[in-house]
């Protein structure tokens, strides 16, 4: 069965953080859809990459990465609607990703190969400073609320 019986009579968290779950998995789809459907996959329109060189490799990659996120903004979007005792997991799970993808696109990868060129920021890079914050007082409100009233 591909949806098994709802879970969400099992959620004792506040429903904001799922709401906000919500929101997540559209800010992925998005964005997931942007790097599939563009010519370019955002890479140079967006985010201002050069792609005169391995302008291919870049734009499969970008493509690539779209794939993952439309699928996972797929399955957040399910876990609030509908498996919402996930959502906690979900949050967590989020935070450790944007985590890793804010060290990446700040430190140590965020330079370029050529020292003497200026590392490239996209727009994404700030995004994912915000969200490091709010996806961690969503995920300890998640948790905390779903511990006092279990």
């Amino acid at each position: 069965m591909l949806f098994p019986p709802s879970t969400n009579d099992a959620y004792r968290g506040p429903s904001v953080a799922a709401a906000f779950l919500g929101l997540v998995s559209l800010l992925t789809v998005g964005p997931g859809l942007v790097h599939i459907l563009l010519p370019d996959g955002g890479a140079g329109v967006i985010a201002g990459l050069d792609l005169s060189k391995d302008g291919p490799t870049i734009i499969r990659l970008f493509a690539w990465a779209g794939t993952t996120q439309l699928v996972w903004g797929l399955m957040l979007l399910v876990i609030a609607v509908r498996y919402r005792s996930l959502v906690p997991l979900a949050l967590v799970l989020l935070l450790i990703e944007r985590c890793i993808h804010a060290l990446n696109m700040w430190w140590p990868k965020s330079g370029a190969i050529d020292s003497a060129a200026p590392a490239n920021h996209p727009p994404e890079a700030y995004a994912t400073l915000v969200m490091v914050v709010l996806l961690a007082v969503f995920a300890a409100l998640a948790l905390r609320q779903s511990r006092t009233e279990t």
